[in-house]
């Protein structure tokens, strides 16, 4: 063998050996994280406190409020898909006390379009047009539209009980209004779960949602709710006690509940309830019909927009949250900011981890052609590899299971298959989050990066859920 052959195989020796401790290692602490969620959650398995309750959605559906319930839905070109989501919501949310809150912008006229023909009339919607023009932020949308209840609350002289925030493109469940009513008043803030929907066209990018939120929901967020710790808002299918919006908006700067410097100002205002004091619930119902009472909608498909769309969330959770929310709270909270703001450093090691596999395969193939290896594995790193394959078995079984119980076996089945795809996308979201905050530390603004919504039949999708 050549000299240039031995310093090649060397150094790929050496970064093969590199690799394998540094991913090694971090797999080991992601395993042991994951692991200790696993352990808490069958503890409140066995104990019978993870256990998913079941009411008629009938005596759900046609219960009436206790108050006033506005719902705010920022919209900024999203005309594909948001007249179908209000004529959802108005057919299977008959209370008279809705207020649906439709923020459009003035220079959108087909959102507004669509927001007129999805309201038909509806006394109960109203649509509130912006006169910023567009797109500024989700928050500052959503501040627009909480200043137009502000001003009906001052008209009407009635204040609203609870504000619940949706997306444009959400399926409301038809129980899930009366059921944040009644969880409103002994709780200030109420999370229901969020279950994208499965994309027959799209079963690589578009249903790889599902596996996670199935698992994040189902697991994760059950845990946290039984801790007693704060519960992050998911954005959607969620409630805050009107008395503490408003309390959160006089304590604010600029007198408004949603902070417009956060790319992820819902995932903070449920933080900011619980540094208040307030209490904060995770409600994971079934109805008789076996299906949860949750907020479906269909996710991106485009591999583009979902990096975007996850690069948003790991920006705004995991780099401006250590910013914004630093580490307050005991052992129970900081051990889940530390999940919350782990995605940079998950998808790093996730790309070393098959960065380490290229050289391994490379090195197998130089190992056939005859080339000796010029070091073998300690049995201290061969065991750190033996158990990180066992937890990568463990973690795929953990993720079937979670996605069978919503969506059936062969769905849990894809999911398994679909874990690299995730993988891949954690990765380039990772990448573009760290250079997008690193713009922020230059002092550039951080801009409503909205993730587009295609047209699509998830209203009838969603309606077979609530049969």
């Amino acid at each position: 063998m050549g000299d240039a052959a031995t310093t090649v195989l060397g150094w790929l020796a050496l970064v093969e050996h590199e690799l394998l401790l540094f991913a090694g290692f971090f797999f080991l602490l992601g395993a042991i994280d994951e692991l200790s969620m696993d352990f808490a959650w069958f503890w409140l398995r066995l104990t019978g406190r993870a256990d998913t309750p079941t009411l008629s959605r009938r005596d759900i559906h046609y219960r009436h409020l206790s108050g006033r319930a506005a719902v705010l839905v920022p919209a900024w070109q999203e005309a594909k898909v948001l007249a179908d989501t209000l004529a959802h919501a108005l057919a299977v949310w008959p209370q008279n006390d809705l207020r649906i809150y439709v923020g459009v912008y003035r220079n959108d006229p087909s959102t507004l379009d669509a927001a007129v023909r999805g309201a038909q009339g509806d006394p109960r919607v109203r649509i509130v047009v912006h006169d910023r023009a567009g797109p500024s932020t989700k928050a500052d949308c959503l501040n627009r539209l909480y200043a137009a209840l502000e001003l009906d609350e001052r008209r009407e002289e009635r204040a609203a009980r609870m504000v619940v925030l949706h997306d444009a493109e959400d399926m409301v469940d038809a129980a899930s209004l009366s059921l944040l009513d009644r969880a409103i008043g002994p709780s200030q803030f109420v999370q229901l779960p969020v279950l994208p929907l499965p994309r027959k066209g799209a079963r690589w990018i578009g249903s790889h949602y599902c596996e996670e939120f199935a698992e994040a929901h189902a697991k994760s967020m059950v845990v946290r709710n039984a801790l007693g710790v704060s519960l992050p808002a998911a954005g959607v299918g969620c409630a805050f006690e009107r008395a503490m919006l408003a309390r959160i908006a006089r304590g604010s700067v600029r007198n408004t509940p949603f902070d417009e410097d956060s790319l992820t100002e819902d995932y903070e205002l449920g933080i900011k309830v619980a540094s208040l004091g307030g209490k904060s619930s995770f409600l994971r119902v079934r109805g008789d019909n076996g299906h949860l009472i949750a907020t479906r909608a269909y996710f991106p498909s485009d591999l583009g927009v979902a990096v975007r769309q996850k690069a948003r969330w790991m920006h705004g959770i995991a780099l401006q949250g250590w910013d914004r929310l630093g580490w307050t709270g005991g052992p129970a909270e900081w051990w889940m900011r530390l999940r919350d703001r782990r995605g940079p450093l998950s998808a790093l090691v996730l790309l070393s981890g098959y960065v380490l596999m290229a050289v391994a395969a490379l090195l197998a193939g130089l190992r056939l052609a005859g080339l000796s290896s010029p070091w073998e594995p300690s049995g201290l790193l061969v065991a750190l590899l033996a158990i990180n394959i066992a937890s990568f078995a463990w973690r795929a079984f953990m993720r079937f299971a979670f996605t069978n119980a919503e969506y059936g076996w062969r769905e849990g089945l894809r999911a398994v298959i679909r874990i690299p795809v995730a993988n891949v996308i954690s990765i380039m979201s990772g990448y573009r989050a760290l250079f997008a905050y690193g713009r922020t530390l230059r002092g550039e603004a951080a801009l409503w990066e909205k993730t587009a919504h295609d047209a699509h039949p998830a209203r009838t999708a969603a309606l077979e859920y609530a049969r």
